[in-house]
């Protein structure tokens, strides 16, 4: 009966033990004089048998300098022996561990492009991946990115996340290149977020892009960090930083924009004509002033709507007879 091997789908950081760097520095300089105490003794005592002992003093010497490094803060290491990763260095200072701890990625490289003065092409250079991590919080700029936003309609849209490296373990061994799995997931979910909103205009209490802003920025980081949850990343933030129509259809829905503030203005207005009318008719009835029938009632509130909601001033007229003649 045949097994298929098993293996865990993702994993966890664990802390990992390093010595001070300071105890091993002093440990290091001591093997380094006493092999050379060796060299001094075969010399002095003419016995060159002693030289045995100073070739593997100095090699061992030689080879637990490769131990020491440094980690400034909010920097972390991952030690992996011979391909097992023994844990997660997260604390700053000076340290030594095993020296046969790998340094970088091995394999997993990706390219660099380094521009140089007065080249006209810019060298690529294959770059390894080091176990040295950034804790600190980084920006990605999305850019601006064409979407259809749930009406169809094509907008130009592009967002800011503000992320962090939260589990190194799942960062380093999860992912091949945690960075660029960020910066892909980043322009995904923003073009996921888009396309269920509308971009203006949505049905009756329904958020959209332009009107709900920190709705759609709610929705866009829960997107991300259900995304970026596999590279042990966490969003601290993401918003949008671009909105706008396409250049294709900019200029009709700016047309359907204006249009649209003009009919709500226009509303606005002979509402406020109607109350003032209702009103002059009423204080004129209470107080008696003057006693209008229907048809001179109709003439005022004609006369009083052509005043107050049209657009210049009116010019008086003099009536030298009668509405009856």
């Amino acid at each position: 009966m045949t097994t298929q091997p098993t293996h865990n789908d993702s994993n966890s950081e664990r802390p990992a033990n390093a010595r001070s760097g300071w105890g091993m520095l002093a440990f290091n300089l001591i093997l380094l004089f006493g092999a050379w105490a060796f060299v001094i003794g075969a010399v002095l005592e003419n016995e060159p048998a002693l030289l045995i002992g100073f070739f593997p003093l100095e090699l061992l010497a030689f080879i637990f300098l490769f131990g020491h490094f440094t980690l400034q803060p909010n920097t972390a290491r991952v030690l992996v022996l011979f391909g097992e990763y023994k844990g997660t260095i997260r604390q700053s200072g000076f340290y030594w561990a095993n020296p046969f701890y790998s340094r970088s990625r091995g394999g997993n490289t990706f390219n660099i492009t380094v521009q140089q003065k007065g080249a006209h092409e810019a060298p690529t250079v294959a770059v390894a991946p080091s176990f040295k991590i950034s804790l600190r919080a980084r920006n990605l700029n999305t850019g601006t990115i064409k979407v259809n936003d749930k009406r169809g309609n094509p907008v130009e849209i592009g967002a800011v996340v503000v992320w962090r490296v939260n589990d190194t373990a799942q960062a380093c061994f999860d992912v091949d290149d945690f960075e660029n799995y960020v910066r892909v997931q980043s322009e995904s979910a923003v073009r996921h977020v888009a396309s269920a909103y509308a971009y203006d205009h949505g049905e009756v209490n329904e958020p959209t892009l332009r009107a709900s802003g920190e709705v759609v920025a709610e929705a866009l980081r829960h997107e991300l960090q259900a995304r970026l949850d596999k590279a042990g990343v966490k969003v601290d933030e993401a918003r949008l930083t671009h909105l706008a129509y396409a250049p294709e259809i900019a200029q009709a829905m700016l047309r359907r924009q204006q249009a649209e503030a003009v009919i709500a203005a226009r509303q606005m207005i002979v509402h406020g004509a109607v109350s003032m009318v209702d009103m002059a008719l009423k204080e004129l009835a209470s107080k008696e002033i003057v006693h209008l029938d229907d048809e001179r009632k109709a003439a005022m509130v004609s006369n009083l709507l052509v005043v107050l909601c049209g657009e210049t001033e009116a010019k008086p007229v003099i009536n030298t007879g009668t509405i009856y003649h």
